[in-house]
């Protein structure tokens, strides 16, 4: 195979012009005929009976042309089934529209489908509910105390699952242990934000549906709906168009989309619903979510001895189909980048009375890494070291590799020291110690944060996964010359399509440009995963890498047929196959993708065409890791943190695009230091949501944000044949801790030990009161 020309290239996004002349097309931006609106009617309540329900207002209201609630779905639809939940897990089951009780605000009473948006929305104020408000419970603690309101009769005690897992002996190792250093940490609920909410389009024809959503995972979505309406997978076709952005959110399947398909077959015309901001907020799930108590023992020169970790997760009101996940993934990346030889982990799934949580950037993740990162700050502020020293101390060494962590994982490869060591040289600790020592003296105060992290990407096997985890890929060459690539990956903004387009144009010797990628259609991609935990490239870019491979072995034994050649004379290079040492007698790629699939002058026994499909199947996850360090300053008077610096050293195996890597790493950051210091969900005593708009949700700014200053080290990955790690959720692992440790270092002269997340100004300035 030649040298790669674009894979580790600055290729610009093939996906931009088209975007950028304003010709993509959202789901809001379908129009079909006769197409109807939906408009939900959602709880005011966090917990209420449902006394009853009259829409003959709504009915009656010129332009109506439908209004259900609950009873209307008795066999018609089912409950939605869960993607993912461990073993003897509470689901009570829970239709698409409440029928007896309330759980949220937000949850789905009725819907009202008219002529016109406007309509809709008018009619759905006609709906009268009456509610008998019951007791609600808001917060995970006071969920699992004893006489807590029941969310569910199937779940007296609010719990809905429970994990955990012990390597070593960790009660005799705490025991025996010099110091222990122990804390409570939080990661509030946090709102996704795609610029693009939520949307769906159904059509049925002739018994068959058609859904357009803005979707993740297209396949996913299409087996839900099939399992949920009672209807064959195949007479379903899902088409995710243009999708402005998901972070997680928009995988699976959500009460809206059931009844938006309900309703469109009921009427029998296309029905549309489009989420509004304000709905987002409490009708979408929200991430992180999680409460711990954890505590690691050290013995006297710094080791890691052993670490206890029990938490809570708060999923909400029900579950959707990944809302378990978080919890448990927190657990698997809890010992970090770090050799701890004993240790244990704990968690419990909580129904509370708010919005459920799910997977959001990092999905447990980065609660994992801010949990022992801010550990290892207190072990080293407990002993007098340097936070960097106690860090290089623990880390996982480069002769560990495959390194097996207590949770079980199979870290794959790393250089986690020299990454370190880089992130230090970029800041130039040392002098920024000084630095801040200067600052101190003269009465400001600035802090300097270390994280160094790890985080799982790619999925594992299937065979021994809980999810499948391959990918569809499938490259044809047009009798043009065109390269059509299919994949069952389903981007939403990553670039996935250029990188992709990359890969294939190397394997076979033409540019990204002469290279079509098509995705998120069942109707034209047959299956695929979808584009979730960082797997675009390192694993639905080897299906395409695969099938590549393929086609161009194909392809070269048609160039040698057609240059009367040995096959193992020929090769591709420079975009011609020729013969070795003969450069001038050759074909081009589309000379012989016109002889293939003409079918003329072919070897003996050649079937025509041009064209492979391969699924690939990852035998193991990959695992991503970096070093981040941030510089900020408080200020003394109002409390407002100033991140001066941030630095960031990743290491995500082979690097397909630069620029897209750095388009995923400053959006992750962008996202973690909003984490730490501005964003949460925030629910009032009664269940009403204080940050439903985006007035009052923190979302942040460009102006409040540093330029990061971003280096990357390159320890390849053997689990794939690219070596590629993923790459989506690293800023978001990384960063919040990051901030957190910087400003709790800037008041730790103070007396300052801990201060949760988000670090809003305001609760610094108290703490600067006294």
């Amino acid at each position: 195979m030649p040298a790669p020309r674009f894979v580790g290239s600055e290729v610009k996004r093939l996906e931009d012009p088209r975007l950028l002349r304003g010709e993509a097309q959202y789901v809001d931006d379908l129009v079909l005929p006769g197409l109807a609106h939906a408009h939900i009617v959602r709880s005011l309540h966090a917990h209420a009976r449902l006394a009853g329900i009259d829409t003959s207002g709504a009915a009656a209201h010129p332009g109506v042309l439908l209004v259900l609630t609950g009873h209307d779905l008795a066999g018609v639809a089912a409950p939605k089934p869960l993607i993912l939940a461990p073993p003897g897990t509470v689901n009570p089951s829970r239709l698409a529209l409440a029928t007896d009780r309330v759980r949220c605000v937000g949850d789905p009473v009725a819907l009202v489908v008219a002529s016109a948006r406007a309509v809709a929305r008018d009619a759905a104020d006609l709906v009268g509910v009456a509610y008998e408000p019951l007791p609600a419970v808001l917060d995970p603690d006071a969920a699992v105390a004893p006489g807590a309101p029941a969310v569910w009769d199937a779940a007296p005690d609010n719990v809905a699952y429970a994990h955990a897992w012990s390597t070593g002996d960790v009660d005799a190792t705490f025991a025996r242990a010099h110091r222990v250093v122990r804390a409570r940490f939080v990661n509030p609920r946090l709102a996704a934000l795609p610029l693009e909410p939520r949307g769906c389009l159904a059509h049925w024809q002739g018994g068959r549906l058609t859904f357009w959503t803005s979707t993740q995972g297209a396949h996913k979505t299409r087996s839900l709906l099939a399992e949920t309406l009672g209807v064959p997978g195949h007479l379903i076709r899902v088409i995710a168009p243009d999708v402005g952005g998901g972070f997680g959110v928009k995988f699976g399947l959500y009460d809206e989309e059931v009844l938006v398909a309900v309703a469109a077959r009921r009427l029998g015309r296309p029905v549309k619903w489009i989420e509004t901001r304000s709905e987002s907020m409490v009708a979408t799930f929200h991430g992180r979510g999680q409460v711990h108590t954890a505590e690691l023992a050290i013995d006297a020169d710094g080791n890691f001895l052993g670490l206890r970790v029990e938490g809570l997760g708060d999923l909400g009101s029900h579950l959707e189909g990944f809302t378990a996940l978080p919890p448990i993934l927190c657990g698997r990346l809890v010992t970090g980048a770090y050799r701890i030889p004993a240790a244990s982990y704990a968690t419990r799934g909580v129904f509370t009375h708010r919005a459920p949580t799910g997977p959001y950037r990092g999905a447990g993740r980065p609660e994992a890494s801010y949990i022992i990162e801010r550990l290892a700050d207190l072990a080293a502020r407990e002993l007098g070291m340097d936070p960097v020293e106690i860090r290089r101390r623990n880390l996982v060494r480069d002769g560990d590799f495959p390194f097996r962590s207590p949770a079980g994982l199979t870290y794959d490869s790393g250089r986690y020291g020299a990454t370190l060591d880089r992130a230090l040289a970029l800041l130039d600790y040392g002098h920024a110690r000084q630095e801040q020592e200067r600052a101190r003296q003269a009465g400001r105060l600035v802090g300097i944060g270390v994280s160094t992290f790890v985080e799982t990407a790619s999925t594992g096997p299937s065979r021994t996964g809980a999810l499948a985890g391959h990918e569809y890929g499938a490259v044809r060459v047009e009798p043009s010359g065109r390269i059509t690539v299919l994949t069952g990956t389903s981007p939403h903004g990553q670039g996935t399509a250029t990188t992709l387009a990359q890969i294939a144009a190397d394997a076979l010797g033409v540019t990204p440009a002469d290279v079509t990628v098509l995705h998120g259609d069942t109707g034209v991609v047959p299956i695929g995963f979808g584009t979730g935990g960082s797997r675009g490239a390192s694993v639905g870019g080897t299906a395409v890498l695969l099938a590549a491979e393929t086609v161009r072995d194909k392809a070269r034994r048609v160039a040698a047929h057609l240059l009367e050649a040995g096959e193992a004379d020929v090769e591709l290079d420079g975009g011609r196959f020729h013969v070795r040492g003969l450069t001038a007698r050759g074909v081009t790629p589309a000379e012989v993708a016109a002889a293939a699939h003409r079918g003329q002058r072919l070897p003996a026994g050649m079937e025509p065409g041009l064209d492979a499909t391969r699924v690939y199947d990852p035998p193991d996850f990959t695992i991503p890791f970096g070093v981040y360090l941030t510089l900020v300053e408080v200020a003394r008077e109002t409390g407002v943190v100033r991140v001066l610096r941030f630095v960031g050293v990743d290491d995500v195996g082979t690097v397909i695009n630069p620029l897209l890597l750095e388009g995923q790493l400053h959006g992750g950051i962008a996202q973690g230091i909003a984490q730490a210091l501005w964003e949460e969900i925030v629910y009032d005593e009664t269940g009403q949501i204080l940050t439903g708009s985006l007035m009052d949700y923190a979302a942040p700014k460009a102006d409040v944000l540093p330029a990061p200053e971003l280096d990357r080290t390159v320890t390849p990955t053997p689990v794939n044949p690219l070596g590629a790690k993923g790459v989506g959720e690293a800023g978001c692992v990384g960063a919040p801790q990051a901030v957190v440790n910087a400003v709790v270092d800037a008041l730790a002269h103070l007396g300052v030990r801990h201060v949760d997340m988000p670090l809003r100004p305001e609760k610094l300035w108290a703490i600067l009161r006294g």
